[in-house]
């Protein structure tokens, strides 16, 4: 058996595993080992200046040779540079592919497949991806209600996918509560082509996070998330999933107080380096060089957390995902012959 669907013909890809895009946690390393391994890799660029984004793309082109992506964020509590900007840096350094979430993509996708690129959308509803097919996406992810991170579906993953592939007449990749084969052998016989997977390959060795992070997701159970909007500064409004932590925990022993009467809000618990301030609240995760108090920060990760059992490099992981998937198919095949 070969694990190959019509989302590997759509990006040239060898297998249809997709790494999340993870925010501050990508960098080169982690999207070309993905892709070498024959997933497809994925950067944030959000967050960084178009120059900082353009670099990146750059050094994973160092790396590989094979299809990568760079993720943009729409919404504009997100961000200070303007998408155009964004888009422009990555394209011009080559990008094989932009993926786009939080927003309405159809003024962008143009400008993608004009720099040669191939255009990734991100929805939560069947709604959502009607109008991103009709304005020319090449691929739809349909994002799940148990994603780590941010979310903007408010409906999980299994009723959520064959909804969005009964909608479009394009590849549809499923994200959300996958970490191992036999969630990504659910979502191909759900309806989707591929599977989109976050909270697992930020536990890998790779990833441009602290240790700390990486074994709170390995000690993780799957209920031990929170869904909520609590990590509003830097993005105010954007519901997201996180592992309870002290901060979590002292603002709902304190009754889940709004914003301005929540414990320690505002006080200064860790710092990049460098010396720049993380608060309490803040949308930012335990990235790499990050100092402080790393347990109380934002640490993204969805359900699929308490499938998540070591930290391994990123190619072994795709290795397992696609074994893993093949022989779970095998084994239901059996069962109707």
């Amino acid at each position: 058996m070969t694990l190959s669907t019509p989302l590997c013909g759509a990006l040239g890809i060898e297998y249809p595993i997709v790494q999340a895009p993870i925010g501050s946690a990508t960098r080169p390393e982690l999207a070309a080992a993905v892709s070498n391994a024959g997933g497809l890799g994925t950067l944030a660029v959000t967050w960084r200046p178009p120059d900082r984004a353009a670099e990146f793309v750059e050094r994973t082109r160092e790396r590989t040779d094979r299809p990568f992506a760079v993720n943009v964020v729409l919404d504009s509590e997100a961000k200070e540079v303007a998408t155009e900007d964004h888009l422009d840096a990555v394209l011009d350094a080559g990008v094989p592919a932009v993926s786009f979430s939080f927003g309405d993509a159809t003024p962008y996708i143009e400008r993608v497949h004009d720099g040669g690129a191939s255009a990734l959308v991100t929805v939560g509803s069947a709604e959502e991806a009607e109008v991103a097919a009709k304005a020319g996406a090449d691929v739809i992810v349909a994002q799940g209600w148990e994603s780590g991170g941010h979310v903007q579906s408010e409906v999980a993953t299994l009723p959520l996918v064959p909804r969005v592939a009964d909608a479009v007449d394009v590849p549809v990749v499923a994200a959300g509560g996958i970490a191992d084969g036999r969630g990504v052998a659910a979502v191909l016989a759900d309806g989707a082509d591929g599977a989109w997977l976050g909270t697992r390959f930020v536990a890998t060795e790779e990833a441009a996070v602290e240790n700390h992070y990486r074994e709170r997701i390995v000690d993780a159970e799957e209920t031990e998330t929170l869904y909520s909007e609590l990590f509003d500064i830097g993005w105010k409004g954007m519901p997201h999933r996180v592992l309870h932590n002290s901060t979590t925990e002292n603002w709902e022993q304190a009754g889940r107080p709004a914003p301005g009467d929540r414990p320690g809000e505002g006080e200064t618990i860790a710092e990049y380096p460098g010396g720049h301030p993380i608060v309490r609240y803040g949308d930012d995760l335990p990235m790499e060089g990050v100092e402080g108090d790393l347990e109380a920060l934002a640490l993204y990760a969805g359900q699929s957390s308490g499938l998540t059992e070591e930290v391994q490099p990123a190619a072994d992981v795709v290795e397992e995902l696609v074994a893993e998937t093949e022989a779970r198919i095998d084994q239901l095949s059996q069962l109707v012959q």
